[in-house]
């Protein structure tokens, strides 16, 4: 017995699942040579679960200031902000941001999740009360863990069980952050924000809205579910990240709240970890300038997204409710599920194996992400493999029933 025993079922469960095929959690390729495409085990592969939103991982102007930031400021800061200074890349890149956001304050953290962990765990402190979705992120769960706030989770999605909850704490002292995701990563499903921003002002809480997978994709400019919705003045603080639609690392923070920059020094999470390396910062900038040079994009992206989810839903398949970049497909059992995944693989189409206890519901889900870099004939070449192996397993309905209900879906 060693100090790793307690994760023998763990390690049970994970020797079950490599056993029924490809291997999930250490899946290598040999090459990825677009946002759209890779080699495995020397084959081609299609690439449809990558979260790479605009397509900007291979853009030519935001490699070229990647590699002009590495011969110029070198390959990495080795420390923190608080500890080796800021470079003026972190300083142009916090301005950028609260620029295209319109906000005062914005605070740069080195991952998405360090953001949520940090500005989570420090903005509610002892004798304050998080409200949270029930569905949210694990980074979101991590934050409240790490922090002393009392948590209370709502249904996911339910503005009305959210009210109820902040009446039941309503004149218990201390200050009360709800917390919802623009775009929720399993499902593809968007927060009913107006609803729940109109919670949030009868209430007096505060809201924090995580842009994660709505950063680049909905809102006239791209800012998120909060423009979209018309709700950005309801928003006290914006969480988000780089690793979607801005092709690179990192995650930020954003209000208008007087005094935002105490966080600096008050958020452990962003005090001790070291800061972005001046490439990443530089081609972070560009993706940004990118996304509000190419509005087509985000065109492109709901095109290619609408497509990608028709073809789907004419099978009989049961998807989430919105038609958004993130497109599940909920499988009967996590069997079918590992099955059809590898099946794909084996076809050259990845896409992201998703299993309870880790998807909403006990979920077992099949879950792809869509690129404005997708082709047309590559969402169909996808559609059509998804087809015939979900017909082979069972999974998907006959021919003629999913050319009816496809019939019927063109009609409507």
């Amino acid at each position: 017995m060693t100090i790793l025993a307690k994760f023998s079922p763990l390690r049970d469960t994970y020797v079950s699942l490599k056993g029924q095929g490809y291997d999930p959690f250490q899946l290598s390729f040999d090459t990825i040579t677009s946002p759209t495409e890779g080699t495995l085990n020397g084959r081609p592969v299609l690439l449809l679960g990558t979260n790479n939103y605009l397509g900007l991982t291979y853009d030519p102007a935001c490699i070229d200031k990647a590699v002009e930031a590495v011969k110029t400021r070198g390959t990495g800061t080795t420390g923190s902000r608080i500890a080796n200074g800021t470079y003026e890349g972190h300083a142009a890149l916090e301005a950028s941001l609260a620029r295209f956001y319109g906000r005062k304050h914005a605070m740069v953290f080195t991952t998405g999740y360090q953001a949520n962990l940090g500005v989570l765990s420090t903005l509610a402190g002892k004798g304050d009360h998080l409200i949270i979705d029930a569905d949210s992120h694990a980074s979101i769960y991590d934050g409240v863990k790490l922090g002393n706030a009392a948590v209370h989770r709502f249904r996911h999605n339910d503005p009305e069980d959210l009210y109820k909850r902040l009446r039941r704490i309503e004149g218990e002292p201390g200050d009360k952050l709800i917390v919802i995701e623009g775009i929720y990563s399993m499902m593809g499903d968007c927060a009913p924000l107006r609803e729940i921003a109109a919670v949030k002002r009868e209430t007096g809480a505060y809201l924090l809205v995580d842009e994660a997978h709505s950063l680049g994709v909905l809102g006239a400019r791209g800012r998120g579910l909060a423009e979209a919705a018309g709700v950005e003045a309801d928003v006290d603080f914006i969480v988000g990240t780089f690793s979607k639609s801005l092709g690179s690392v990192g995650g930020f923070c954003l209000a208008d709240l007087d005094g935002f920059d105490i966080l600096r020094v008050a958020c452990r999470p962003y005090m001790f970890t070291a800061s972005l390396p001046p490439s990443v910062v530089a081609s972070t900038l560009e993706a940004l300038n990118q996304l509000e040079l190419q509005p087509e994009l985000r065109l492109r992206l709901r095109a290619n997204a609408q497509q990608l989810y028709s073809g789907l839903e004419s099978l009989g398949l049961e998807l989430g409710p919105h038609v958004n970049p993130i497109i599940s497909i909920t499988m009967p059992n996590p069997e079918a599920a590992i099955a059809f995944w590898s099946r794909l693989l084996e076809a050259g189409i990845y896409l992201n194996l998703s299993l309870p206890p880790a998807t909403p519901n006990g979920r077992s889900l099949l879950r792809s992400s869509i690129s404005a870099a997708h082709t047309p004939a590559q969402i169909d070449r996808a559609i059509a493999t998804i087809a015939a192996i979900g017909r082979d397993l069972g999974v998907v309905p006959s021919a003629d029933m999913s050319e009816t209900r496809l019939r019927r879906s063109v009609a409507e």
